[in-house]
């Protein structure tokens, strides 16, 4: 299966089968993750809880009891180092058929940060439950998904520019990047706004944030979104076998109001 076709078949799970995840996934996932990097070179430490046992809360997911969490040091650049890293997980798990969904609201954040031992200086920006789909979707379920509308995705002409800000591209003007660009627009995000914008320049991909109100409490949620995007784009540079080069470097170019520079990639 191609990187775009796990990323189209992937979609957020709240309602599980009620089995324990297999001691293989366990392990495997385990492995994965302890494996993964990302482009800050921020290191994730990922510990796996269950939620029966460390009496944990999470009302809008039934039928899975075992959590990844993820934590990461409150330095520049942690929610998108993690939120890259974590995508590459959740990826993953998808591969294993094991069903997930980004949590970083609705649970108990003080039992989860408790049974983690969550120190100074850390963040656990997200959790995942870790467990196989039900058949059948809860009503809950049901209307959370349609109450975001979790299946819509703003039009390609709305998210990427050509050279500026003021020029849409559409992806047949992208051309042989068309579909590292629809990775990123496929993307899941918080509440499914889809903070991301790329100008593309050149063979240059830059990132931005759209940042909307309500998102920023210590932390910005909407930049572990961002790190989900980067880490799409990446895993299909990878799959194509493109060369680039991941910097930091803010382009001259006037921005949108509420729009922040993120990282770019470099082709070639």
């Amino acid at each position: 299966m191609s990187v775009l076709e796990l990323v189209s078949e992937r979609r957020s799970v709240r309602t599980f089968d009620g089995r324990a995840l297999e001691e293989e996934d366990v392990q495997k996932i385990s492995s994965f993750a302890s494996a993964v990097k990302n482009p800050y070179g921020i290191p994730v430490k990922w510990v796996l809880l269950s939620a029966s046992t460390s009496k944990l809360n999470v009302p809008v997911v039934t039928g899975a009891d075992t959590y990844l969490a993820g934590v990461v040091a409150d330095v520049p650049h942690a929610e998108e180092a993690f939120g890259y890293a974590f995508e590459q997980v959740v990826l993953y798990a998808q591969s294993l058929g094991i069903g997930t969904t980004i949590i970083a609201g609705t649970m108990d954040r003080e039992g989860f940060e408790r049974a983690i031992s969550l120190k100074e200086g850390e963040v656990m920006p997200c959790v995942t439950p870790l467990g196989y789909p039900a058949k059948k979707m809860s009503f809950r379920e049901q209307m959370m998904r349609k109450g975001v509308k979790a299946d819509v995705r703003l039009p390609f002409e709305k998210l990427f520019f050509n050279e500026t800000f003021e020029t849409p591209l559409s992806k047949e003007e992208a051309g042989t990047y068309g579909d590292l660009l629809e990775l990123v627009r496929l993307a899941p995000s918080a509440v499914n706004r889809q903070p991301w914008r790329i100008v593309k320049q050149g063979s240059q991909f830059h990132f931005f944030e759209t940042k909307a109100k309500g998102f920023d409490d210590g932390w910005d949620i909407q930049k572990v979104d961002l790190g989900i995007a980067l880490s799409h784009f990446a895993c299909g540079l990878d799959e194509q076998e493109i060369q680039a080069e991941f910097v930091l470097e803010e382009p001259e170019l006037s921005l949108p109001e509420n729009t922040q520079y993120i990282a770019t990639y470099r082709i070639g």
